[in-house]
């Protein structure tokens, strides 16, 4: 893997190239097709996953439909609760929305980088507590907020994650389906049409 790839993580931003190169040495990359399962909620896990491309969603199965809590893009990572806790089962699961390749560190090799480096600690922490910010945002639209109020949230907080300017205002650069956007919102497909 080119060492390089690595600085567009903001937690690894700050880090030199030899340093890096230590990091690219135990990161193994791996392209998943799309809607193709990388892990299900309550397995087992000890690893950090790095978007390099493509776009992966996390979610857990509410037994009737999938409920979206967060979609991931390059330069995005997921995985960091099994990385850092004790606690080894997957609170959620992930799935590519497209083709998208993957750097998976495990924590027998990240720890000691850690240990070493603990500023990338720090930069994980800072995201993770943003992540906990969004959780609560998203507990409180689904509980108490009106359908259509939820969808525009959501379709605002795209705009904010994923938008790009274009000739007509702002492009949501993202390939969601009217499904993926019920599934982010807690409702039917046909509530979103």
């Amino acid at each position: 893997m080119n060492p390089q790839l690595l600085r567009d993580f903001p937690f690894f931003e700050h880090l030199d190239d030899e340093y890096l190169a230590e990091i690219a040495k135990v990161c193994n990359e791996r392209t998943y097709i799309k809607g193709e399962s990388i892990f299900f909620e309550g397995e087992e896990g000890e690893e950090l996953y790095l978007v390099l491309s493509g776009v992966v969603q996390i979610y857990q199965d509410n037994h009737s439909r999938d409920v979206i809590l967060s979609i991931f893009r390059e330069g995005d990572f997921f995985g960091e609760m099994a990385l850092l806790q004790n606690e080894r089962a997957r609170s959620a699961s992930a799935r590519t929305i497209e083709k998208s390749t993957l750097c998976i560190l495990k924590k027998r090799d990240f720890i000691p980088l850690l240990k070493s480096n603990p500023e990338i600690l720090i930069g994980i922490l800072e995201t993770a507590l943003d992540r906990l910010r969004d959780a609560n945002k998203l507990i409180t639209d689904l509980t108490v907020i009106d359908v259509r109020t939820r969808i525009a949230r959501v379709l605002l907080r795209l705009t904010e994650q994923h938008g790009v300017p274009s000739d007509e205002g702002v492009l949501i650069d993202l390939k969601l389906t009217h499904q993926h956007l019920a599934d982010m919102t807690g409702t039917a497909r046909e509530t979103v049409t």
